[in-house]
């Protein structure tokens, strides 16, 4: 463009309703008591109020308000038992939300983030939403891609002959753990800790909960974290190599 020549005026912004609300999605999660409850319930498992309210270091009553605040904005579920509450995240969606948050509000840290002990703990292996997350998680996904046991489908990825062959010397039963499922079987999701891919969905969470009930990986106690166990080292080497050495 000429040196003298006008540049054109810019249109000034209209107010866009149809764009994304996140001011209000935001308004929830600022507070800090609700992000330590919404962290706390990352994992998958539900909880009660009065955990919560100890994750959140807040009085019952306290707790209470933040509660309902997260369950009228569609964060949380609540399931009555007996006469107990229990609250959850209300899905998957509201769980990768909140892993994306993470992911952004540690650029630039994230090593030295990650450092502590507990935290190194952490990230080689933890529960995210009821799937294996940090290096083994992401260890896991790679192996099942590399040995075809998995095979991408759109947006997806789906079991393939092979891979039914292979979970089943593990014990595992690929169909009955996701029958009834339309689709998105298995998917890939960001990892928090390792900003790569883990697996995700119904074969992820069913995969885990084999595990765990083989006693192949059991949690830290009062930690998301996990660890191999002796009995897990066998059974696990084909999948997770060298990984299971931390």
């Amino acid at each position: 463009m000429p040196a003298n020549a006008a540049a054109a005026p810019r249109a000034q912004p209209s107010p866009a309703p149809h764009e994304p609300r996140l001011a209000g999605v935001a308004a929830q999660i600022a507070d800090p008591s609700r992000a330590r409850m919404l962290a706390y319930l990352l994992d998958g498992e539900m909880a009660s109020a009065s955990e919560l309210a100890a994750a959140a270091s807040v009085t019952a009553a306290t707790a209470s308000g933040h509660l309902a605040r997260l369950l009228d904005a569609g964060f949380i579920a609540c399931e009555p038992r007996g006469r107990h509450r229990y609250y959850r995240l209300a899905d998957g969606e509201v769980a990768q939300a909140l892993a994306a948050l993470a992911l952004v509000a540690e650029r630039g840290s994230h090593e030295r983030a990650w450092s502590s002990p507990a935290r190194r703990r952490l990230r080689h292996a933890r529960c995210c939403y009821g799937h294996l997350a940090g290096r083994l998680g992401v260890g896991l996904l790679r192996a099942l891609l590399m040995q075809r046991w998995l095979a991408p489908e759109g947006d997806a990825l789906r079991v393939t002959e092979a891979g039914r062959v292979g979970l089943a010397a593990l014990g595992f039963d690929a169909d009955a753990a996701t029958r009834g499922v339309a689709s998105r079987v298995a998917y890939r999701c960001l990892d928090w800790s390792e900003r790569r891919d883990h697996l995700a969905g119904r074969l992820g969470a069913a995969l885990l909960g084999h595990f765990t009930q083989r006693g192949w990986l059991r949690r830290h106690p009062g930690e998301r974290a996990l660890e191999v166990t002796p009995a897990g080292r066998e059974p696990l080497a084909p999948l997770l190599g060298a990984l299971l050495d931390g």
